[in-house]
């Protein structure tokens, strides 16, 4: 999607229409991608290389008001909730979470836009651009543009071609 990731988009859609039942399909399943979509109001998660009869399964059950994953997302989702019974504790704890505008920053960044750029895109002054970037690098741990630009391919907060892919 070139003006928005699924991430952000989720987030506008929901906010502007909450009625509205939100179904990704997406070629990552990295858990942190799949848990920030479903906190946005994703209703459902499938894998690109999903079945046509099972993504035909997931708009049926999302339409009831159900939620639906991929098998393997479903059954990461449920260990992760295992474990975290066994343990007594949330099943995840993320401090580092970015804002949606720090997650808008990031994408731009990752896209390859100066910060002259990002802050007219947004709207806002290049010092803020340069804040949120700061943000963005303390909370992930990431101080170059290369990094987060991997970081940003990896949890699927930017497109590659796949050609591109295979050499990141």
């Amino acid at each position: 999607m070139p003006q928005l990731n699924g991430l952000e988009a989720t987030r506008q859609i929901t906010r502007m229409v909450p009625s509205t039942k939100v179904l990704i399909l997406s070629s990552y399943s990295d858990d942190d991608y799949v848990q920030q979509l479903t906190e946005a109001g994703a209703a459902g998660y499938l894998i690109k290389q999903t079945a046509a009869n099972e993504l035909l399964k997931a708009i049926r059950e999302v339409n009831k008001g159900n939620a639906y994953f991929s098998p393997s997302i479903a059954k990461r989702l449920r260990d992760q909730c295992r474990q975290a019974f066994v343990k007594g504790g949330p099943a995840r704890h993320r401090t580092n979470q970015l804002t949606a505008r720090e997650a808008e920053v990031l994408q731009l960044i990752a896209e390859g836009r100066a910060n002259k750029q990002i802050a007219s895109e947004l709207s806002i002054s290049i010092k803020t651009v340069e804040k949120h970037r700061q943000q963005v690098m303390n909370k992930l741990g990431i101080h170059d543009v290369a990094g987060l630009t991997r970081h940003a391919i990896a949890k699927g907060i930017i497109e590659t071609s796949a050609g591109l892919r295979a050499g990141l």
